[in-house]
């Protein structure tokens, strides 16, 4: 494993695909960067992090033969993985937030955004960028974030941290190829936030309707019930969840 330490960066997804362009980079090359000054989250929202109080790494991953129709399956295992190094710091109520967050109780602890590179119908590699909140306290523009000191009171080495996260990836993800997909989807899904609750959601076209989160699809869909008892997928921009009560 070879980690790439960088004061700032615009974003460590970006400095890695630029690092790629010049050179055969290893696998497992990991990018972390003390502050970005453009970091991404899903739906091409902004990351925001205090400096030096919490994690913004990437990783690339180089994979052989991974059908591009189990990207997922992909996502699934990286979420996990964190889940399961987060357990080690007792961190509270963890849940997985469909399709890339990572929860404590109703509050956003962690946040993935993974980019693949395709080769046919295979991906051939993927650069996993992850923010993970660990001794920020205050987050004036984000009322629902939140971090592992304010959840245990206790300050924590970030180095420690990322070196516990980053093993637990490398040894989930050094056999993603040969998973079973089915197995990884049962263990993703047995995490996921709001799962067999009723909840008002909201369509993409801002129309409320109710539901309870029954799992995700091999394709990565969520699966929402409806009260009519039929079963609705929806794509990752396609479903809004709802605010969580503080």
């Amino acid at each position: 494993m070879q980690v790439i330490k960088l004061n700032a960066t615009d974003s460590t997804n970006a400095h890695i695909k630029r690092m790629c362009r010049r050179e055969i980079l290893p696998d497992f090359t990991v990018v972390q960067a003390l502050r970005q000054t453009a970091g991404r989250g899903q739906r091409g929202e902004r990351w925001e992090a205090e400096e030096g109080k919490n994690l913004t790494f990437s990783l690339l991953k180089r994979l052989e033969a991974f059908p591009a129709l189990q990207h997922f399956t992909l996502n699934a295992a990286i979420s996990l993985s964190i889940y399961t190094a987060l357990q080690d710091f007792n961190i509270p109520e963890l849940s997985l937030k469909w399709p890339n967050d990572i929860l404590s109780g109703n509050s956003k602890l962690c946040g993935i955004l993974v980019e693949n590179v395709l080769q046919g119908n295979f991906i051939s590699q993927s650069i996993i960028g992850i923010g993970l909140n660990v001794n920020q306290t205050a987050f004036p523009n984000l009322p629902w974030a939140t971090s592992m000191k304010r959840l245990t009171g206790e300050h924590f080495n970030t180095d420690q941290v990322l070196s516990v996260v980053l093993n637990q990836l490398e040894s989930d993800l050094s056999g993603i190829a040969t998973d079973a997909m089915n197995i990884l989807l049962d263990q993703y899904t047995a995490h996921l936030y709001l799962k067999d609750t009723p909840a008002g959601f909201l369509r993409k076209d801002g129309s409320p309707f109710d539901g309870m989160i029954r799992g995700v699809s091999t394709g990565g869909l969520l699966q929402i019930e409806l009260p009519d008892g039929s079963l609705e997928s929806f794509g990752n921009k396609e479903v809004q969840f709802p605010k969580p009560k503080r």
